[in-house]
């Protein structure tokens, strides 16, 4: 079974730990749907930015919690 998962990182790409634990997603609309109802959080907690993968796939990302990037 695929798994969609999240990686959290600094600005820079180092990665952090998530102050949400994140689950193991069994879709990518399941996984986004997730970050988009956590990213407050878990950008208070020390993320700046998120990459998706499924399985050990990139799919995207960096992509910013910051609200007013573009």
């Amino acid at each position: 079974m695929t798994a969609w998962t999240w990686r959290f990182e600094k600005a820079d790409g180092t990665e952090v730990q998530p102050a949400v634990e994140p689950e193991e997603f069994t879709t990518q609309g399941d996984a986004e749907s997730w970050i988009g109802e956590q990213w407050k959080d878990l950008l208070a907690g020390g993320a700046d930015q998120v990459r998706l993968y499924e399985d050990a796939t990139e799919i995207y990302g960096p992509m910013s919690l910051h609200a007013d990037a573009s």
